[in-house]
């Protein structure tokens, strides 16, 4: 079974202590990465997160977290940011190592409920102050308008079950006079459930960091960067389980039999059927469900597989990489940075083992999956390296991603080689603090207030 190359990354770090200064680079984790995905925000997947709990006294949890709607502008009004009814979200776990992720799986569907003042009034505005907007529900909720809420459903060796049913989103974030004690109101959002299980819909800020626009100029890049995604908000679904719940048999993180756990997001819509001569559309629950992206890993849509690919890698299961291969085998990304800086990149270590495989060099079922080895204690938030296994914190990507982690970095790195280990793109850290608690992510901001970081 694959080690996650602790100790080839250890010995990277040895070597990045003696090396000079290189060019810079950079990537985004997955906003806006594929044709077909960019028109459809709400089913668009920016970035997914798995890692054993760092909360104190929550060790023994495994958290799934899922962000949608890149790019959310807080002050879209009136019409809001909210999750799609007509997207199935779900997360799916490999815990046998076969590659295949459908050992475990969640599922989330939304409901939108039109509803309190602003339907008794018909007024043009989803959330508005007639009372203040405090509760999700009861007084104090009237103010309501548009109210969302979800089904959780688990499937576990092919048996269903629903986990919960009713559970409340919580809104975007207005302004402090339509909500004036927004974390509050978000606070109401988190769900204890049966067996040890929590569960988080709602907004938050996007904690992804990034200088986004210098990137994708070409690799026009600057010093100091620009976080370009400062003050832009996404849509999270966060859900934190018993590690036991996921693996194979049922132990916790104390189980080094099968410490590995694989898994990926994903996104679906109903499959479209033509009905009649007039060619007359429709999608209803009797049509299946057609897979429109997945994410597991970050950049790779991004910065690996080819342009003309993107749409067809979105809706391919990860067991099914291997008719990608060439791409992780000739990244594009190594002659793109030959010709802007001049110096050759030399990947350090096999794109195959670090992404496709769980035991190195054993390419007999390649499958992209995030890997995250649950026998490997967590690292309390404080003391996190944003450059994961390079700055010696063994709990980060690729084993498993915090948000924290500072994926673009990391990734360039060993893709480029020797002489891009010091590479970076002048942004390290996230616009707002991170939280050591569930849902992990920080508060979003608010459409009243909001702005966007400049240099």
């Amino acid at each position: 079974m694959r080690k996650y190359l602790y100790s080839t990354f250890a010995g990277l770090v040895v070597i990045a202590l003696v090396m000079g200064l290189a060019p810079t680079s950079s990537m985004a984790a997955s906003h806006r990465e594929a044709p077909l995905i960019s028109l459809d925000p709400t089913a668009d997947i920016s970035d997914f997160f798995m890692f054993r709990s760092y909360e104190p006294g929550k060790d023994d949890k495994v958290v799934l977290i899922m962000d949608v709607i890149p790019g959310e502008e807080p002050s879209s009004g009136p019409n809001y940011w909210n999750f799609d009814p007509g997207v199935l979200y779900a997360f799916h776990i490999d815990n046998d190592t076969d590659g295949i992720a459908n050992d475990v799986r969640f599922e989330f569907r939304f409901k939108n409920e039109f509803r309190g003042i602003n339907n008794d009034l018909g007024l043009f505005l989803s959330y508005v102050a007639l009372p203040p907007i405090e509760h999700l529900d009861g007084p104090g909720s009237e103010g309501l308008g548009l109210r969302q809420t979800y089904t959780l459903t688990m499937i576990r060796n092919g048996n269903r079950k629903t986990l919960a049913r009713g559970l409340f989103a919580v809104p975007s974030n207005v302004g402090p006079r339509t909500m004036p004690d927004y974390e509050a109101l978000a606070a109401e959002g988190i769900f204890e459930l049966d067996n040890g299980i929590r569960v988080f819909a709602g907004q938050r800020d996007d904690p992804f960091y990034i200088d986004l626009g210098a990137v994708f100029d070409t690799l026009n890049l600057r010093s100091p960067g620009t976080d370009m995604l400062s003050g832009f908000n996404v849509h999270t679904i966060a859900l934190e389980v018993p590690a036991s719940l996921l693996t194979r048999d049922g132990k916790g993180p104390g189980d080094t039999s099968q410490p590995v756990l694989g898994a990926y997001a994903s996104t679906s819509r109903r499959a479209v059927r033509v009905l009649g001569g007039d060619e007359r559309v429709r999608d209803n629950d009797e049509n299946s469900w057609v897979q429109v992206q997945r994410l597991a890993n970050p950049l790779i849509n991004e910065a690996i597989i080819g342009t003309a690919d993107k749409d067809r890698w979105n809706s391919r299961e990860p067991q099914k990489e291997k008719q990608f291969i060439d791409y992780y085998l000739n990244p594009r990304l190594d002659a793109a940075l030959q010709v802007v800086f001049g110096a050759p990149a030399f990947p350090l270590l096999d794109l195959r083992d670090v992404l496709l495989t769980y035991t190195a060099g054993d390419y007999s079922q390649l499958s992209e999956l995030l890997r995250l080895n649950i026998s490997v204690a967590p690292t309390p938030l404080a003391s996190q390296n944003p450059l994961t296994v390079l700055g010696g914190d063994g709990a980060g990507w690729p084993n498993g991603r915090r948000p924290i982690d500072d994926v673009t970095d990391v990734a360039i790195r060993v893709i480029g080689g020797t002489n891009y280990l010091s590479a970076s793109d002048s942004v390290d850290a996230n616009d707002m603090p991170l939280p050591e608690t569930f849902p992990f992510l920080a508060a979003p901001w608010d459409g009243r207030n909001r702005f966007h970081t400049n240099p």
